[in-house]
């Protein structure tokens, strides 16, 4: 069973809807499976944390500071 802190889904759903400049750059270029075939997620909950980009076939994580 996954624990998720209280709020953190909420918190991810405002970072998806409030992207960044550098953070909508990259998801058009990750979305929809457009770099290899790889489907990624974005602002996803893991635990305590929220990170930007997911792709959980892979096992790798994107995470993006700064504009």
């Amino acid at each position: 069973m996954k624990l998720i802190k209280p709020g953190l889904v909420q918190l991810a759903k405002n970072l998806r809807a409030n992207q960044t400049d550098a953070e909508k750059i990259l998801w058009k270029c990750l979305r929809s499976k457009q770099l290899e075939n790889t489907k990624f997620r974005r602002q996803q909950p893991i635990g305590n944390y929220i990170v930007d980009f997911i792709s959980l076939d892979k096992k790798l994580i994107i995470e993006l500071d700064g504009g």
